[in-house]
């Protein structure tokens, strides 16, 4: 039995230490270190971005050091995710009226998504809190004053641009994570299956199937982008003409 009384515990230190030992290489881990391992296995196109086992074999450590630095893989998607924000908003030049700031902002995050398939298909439907989203979060939201919306129909429309990228490029990048032979069957399917069909059932797809088999995933996203800005534009100048509408009803 030990005497607790002549053997009292060590004191406490000052501070716990701010890095993880890697174990197999001598070396330290920091939470920067994890982030760039993150990302560099997304980069690959791998779909295990975020397990502790991929990341020890990427950094050379025991897996259980990730959480050490981040309380669990959701907090450290989080973190890559806003990192991948920073990358997006580096792409967009300064200057731009507010129309080339959003294709801008849809461009970067597109190119941004195919390089991290895993990141982008995750955060389709999620928000980092962090720094780069808020930044994001305030270049949309200039954007649309700069059209002309204030308030309600600022906020609405933000989360119209917001979502709607989040969801195209979202979708594009979980499109990357499936097996080779499963997307060069979907693609095949326009100019194999779609041209077949029976013209009679399907008249108006056997009318335009040469055209379906040209679209790309490109061209409809652009369709998409300018979709938003037209929306934004319409709304603002229906809004502009509304108390030139008032004033002319209260002089009748």
């Amino acid at each position: 039995m030990s005497n607790t009384a002549s053997n009292p515990p060590a004191p406490p230190t000052a501070a716990a230490p701010a890095r993880a030992r890697n174990r197999r290489s001598g070396t330290q881990l920091s939470p920067e270190m994890i982030i760039e391992a993150s990302l560099r296995i997304a980069a690959r196109g791998s779909a295990d971005a975020f397990t502790v086992r991929r990341l020890g074999e990427e950094l050379g450590a025991d897996p259980t050091a990730v959480y050490r630095h981040f309380r669990d893989k959701d907090e450290l998607l989080l973190e890559v995710a806003d990192r991948t924000l920073g990358e997006v908003l580096d792409s967009i030049p300064e200057g731009l009226v507010w129309q080339d700031r959003i294709r801008a902002l849809a461009d970067g995050s597109l190119a941004v998504a195919l390089k991290y398939p895993a990141v982008a298909s995750a955060m389709a439907s999620r928000t980092t809190r962090r720094a780069n989203e808020f930044r994001v979060v305030e270049l949309i939201l200039g954007a649309v004053a700069e059209a002309g919306l204030t308030g309600a129909e600022a906020a609405v429309h933000y989360r119209m641009v917001g979502d709607s990228l989040l969801a195209l490029v979202g979708q594009r990048a979980a499109y990357l994570l499936f097996a080779p032979e499963a997307r060069a069957a979907d693609e095949a399917a326009w100019s194999r299956e779609y041209r077949s069909v029976d013209p009679e059932a399907f008249p108006q797809i056997t009318a335009v199937a040469g055209e379906l088999a040209q679209v790309t995933q490109d061209g409809v996203y652009r369709v998409r982008v300018e979709a938003l800005i037209t929306a934004i534009e319409r709304r603002a100048a229906e809004l502009a003409v509304l108390p030139a509408r008032d004033e002319s009803a209260q002089h009748r």
